[in-house]
């Protein structure tokens, strides 16, 4: 008898079963990829409104902003980070504010 070969998971699960042509962790929809930038604080600012503007759920928001704190809080750049943390702060009272309505 011959071995079946695996299906492959569906595309977005972050799986790959053994064998698999399709990479752990590509992007697998890169239209959806917001790009961010942190080198200075000018970029960082961009970065923040940027995210402030997009068409995407108050999570994916916050989650965008996280990585950036994160990222620059790492890679040594308070002012950044700060930056960053103040523009989650911003989203969290707008969804507030918005809630309350």
């Amino acid at each position: 008898m011959a071995k079946r070969k695996a299906k492959d998971p569906k595309v977005g699960t972050g799986k790959k079963p053994k064998g698999s042509g399709r990479r752990l962790y590509t992007d697998e929809n890169p239209k959806d990829t917001v790009s961010i930038k942190y080198a200075t604080p000018a970029d960082a600012r961009k970065t923040v409104a940027k995210v402030k503007k997009i068409k995407k759920p108050y999570a994916r928001k916050i989650q965008i902003l996280t990585v950036v704190e994160q990222r620059s809080k790492f890679a040594g750049k308070p002012q950044q980070a700060s930056i960053a943390k103040k523009g989650k702060t911003a989203l969290k009272k707008q969804k507030d504010k918005k809630v309350k309505k």
